[in-house]
């Protein structure tokens, strides 16, 4: 019997098996050889070189598909588009305005059961419907009280699936603990909320309700859940991040880092570097001083989180929210309404460094003040007050108010709420807007006898009370920039694009100095701000944009209609 042949090389070395000569004659050999060769060819080049190399170009052959397949599985669990899931695009005229939000059901989560514990689409605080308006009103008029309409824009938070999947550890940590400490007015005190779920998330750690700091301007000692609902607050935020009343007592006494210097701009990375192994080490990590720090731009799943944060999870407490709905809808009933949120508090006269428009006696009384305490100017130091206001750094003045509205179109008739604390000057400071606008209204004209009464010296909830009766107006002005204008600014755009004015101080402030008729002056103004109503705007066209205030295209999409 002859000898089996043994091929040897470098690599391999095989002893052929009728396995291996079956193989070398089989229909796979004209994958290697030529038909034109004889079977003694064939067996010389089907060498178990050329068998590796058959064989690791179908491993990766295999392997290439399998990629492929979980890709698709992926993509397949993946929420659907949000288009697929939401009804056709609802005006805000319309009285089912909560329609709007069918397309956030995709981002909800679960019970084992199957039951939704805490569903997106009926956590958010909708405005009542706008009312048709009626009356002999001119083209300017009528303008003034369309809305500008949502393109075709709502809300949709579609989690990818890489954060879905962190949720299933980072929702139930009970060894890391974040505190923070929010402080200021109440929608200075929302923003930082909102980024310290966002930086507990990225930590991966649980999130101490947020201690909210004494406010000692106001003098207001309000705690969390004072003003917001706690047990809504968990609820919608716990498939994110677990949130709990207090720190466990096995943590009270661990070794507590206070960091109240934390630069601005921080991104994730930087977080987790400055802090994720010094938390792991210690457990519990307390923040000071978050205002405006956590960077504006972040990864897509985090801007999702803050829209969650702002728009689901920081509803009000039930007392101030049904005490809110029934000044709001007593202002509705009436008809629509102007929602002006004026900025003339001691406070921000003091800080702005700008003249009050009072006269004198009012401005001497502002730079005392400003001069014992330098440290309440902010920015732009070395400005007179005339650079100041045209470089439109000051407040409106309730005059030049009163001439930014009738340019824009408002009727003399429109009833205005006036939200924010009380003027400087009192109701002289507001004299020369209820000149034009009689109809002025304030939460304490709309409150009925001791209504009001439980929020005495609490600032926050007052302001909360403001906040609800402003989203449900028609139009919301602000007098300045702040943080009430930019929440409000991004909420009224997540629930339809509600109109909101923004005057645009720095280019309309040259025409109320010049002597052009009130004709040309409300054409110029109109113009000025045609773009300027609430349209649905791109965050990403400018870059340190707060999501929160400007939610396309993160938190919301165009939809297609018809889908339902």
């Amino acid at each position: 019997m002859a000898r089996a042949r043994i091929i040897k090389n470098s690599f391999i070395t095989l002893t052929p098996s009728p396995l291996f000569q079956l193989f070398s004659i089989s229909p796979f050999t004209s994958l290697f050889l030529s038909p034109k060769k004889s079977p003694r060819s064939h067996q010389r080049l089907f060498t178990p070189q050329n068998f590796a190399i058959f064989f690791l170009s179908l491993l990766l052959t295999f392997t290439f598909l399998g990629v492929s397949v979980l890709n698709f599985i992926q993509s397949y669990q993946d929420p659907p588009p949000c288009s697929l899931i939401s009804p056709s695009s609802q005006n805000p005229l319309s009285s089912n305005s909560a329609m709007l939000f069918a397309s956030l059901a995709s981002s909800n989560t679960y019970n084992e059961d199957g039951h939704e514990p805490a569903g997106l689409a009926n956590s958010v605080l909708v405005p009542l419907p706008a009312q048709l308006v009626a009356g002999n009103l001119s083209k300017e008029e009528r303008e003034f009280w369309q809305q500008p309409g949502s393109e075709g824009y709502k809300p949709c938070l579609d989690f990818s699936l890489a954060y879905r999947r962190k949720s299933a550890k980072i929702s139930k940590e009970k060894r890391k603990f974040l505190v923070v400490v929010a402080s200021g007015g109440l929608n200075q005190q929302r923003n930082q909320i909102v980024d310290a779920v966002v930086i507990a998330r990225i930590l991966e750690a649980a999130l101490v309700v947020p201690v909210l700091q004494v406010n000692l301007i106001w003098g207001d000692e309000s705690e969390f859940s004072d003003i917001f609902n706690v047990k809504h607050f968990k609820r919608t935020l716990q498939a994110d991040v677990r949130v709990v009343s207090s720190l466990p007592s096995t943590h009270l006494m661990s070794r507590q880092s206070i960091e109240n210097q934390l630069p601005y701009n921080i991104s994730p990375f930087w977080i987790r570097a400055r802090f994720f192994k010094q938390l792991n080490e210690e457990g519990v990590l307390v923040l000071k001083g978050l205002d405006t720090k956590l960077s504006k731009n972040l990864p897509p799943d985090l801007q999702k989180l803050r829209c969650k944060v702002a728009f689901h999870a920081l509803r009000f407490a039930a007392p101030i929210q049904e005490l809110g709905n029934r000044l709001a809808r007593r202002m509705w009933i009436e008809g629509p309404y102007i929602a002006l949120h004026l900025r003339m508090e001691k406070d921000v006269w003091v800080r702005t460094g700008c003249l009050t428009g009072l006269g004198l006696e009012y401005d001497e009384i502002i730079a005392k003040i400003r001069e014992s305490q330098p440290e309440y100017l902010t920015g732009k130091l070395n400005m007179s007050h005339i650079q100041r206001r045209l470089a439109g750094l000051c407040p409106l003045t309730a005059s030049e108010i009163a001439r930014f509205l009738k340019a824009l179109g408002a009727p003399s008739s429109a009833r205005i709420y006036i939200a924010g604390g009380e003027p400087f000057g009192g109701h002289q400071a507001l004299q020369p807007l209820a000149a034009e606008f009689p109809y002025l209204v304030t939460k304490e004209m709309l409150a009925q006898e001791g209504e009001l009464s439980p929020y005495v010296n609490r600032s926050s909830s007052l302001a909360a009370i403001d906040y609800i009766v402003s989203l449900n107006s028609n139009v919301f002005v602000p007098s300045h920039g702040g943080n009430m204008g930019r929440v409000m600014q991004g909420h009224r755009a997540y629930v339809g694009h509600w109109k909101y004015i923004k005057p645009n101080k720095k280019a309309m402030l040259p025409f109320f100095d010049s002597s052009i008729s009130d004709e040309e002056f409300g054409s110029i103004i109109r113009k000025i701000h045609s773009k300027s109503q609430g349209q649905p705007e791109r965050r990403t066209n400018k870059r340190d944009r707060d999501v929160t205030a400007y939610p396309v295209p993160e938190c919301m999409r165009k939809h297609n209609t018809g889908v339902f």
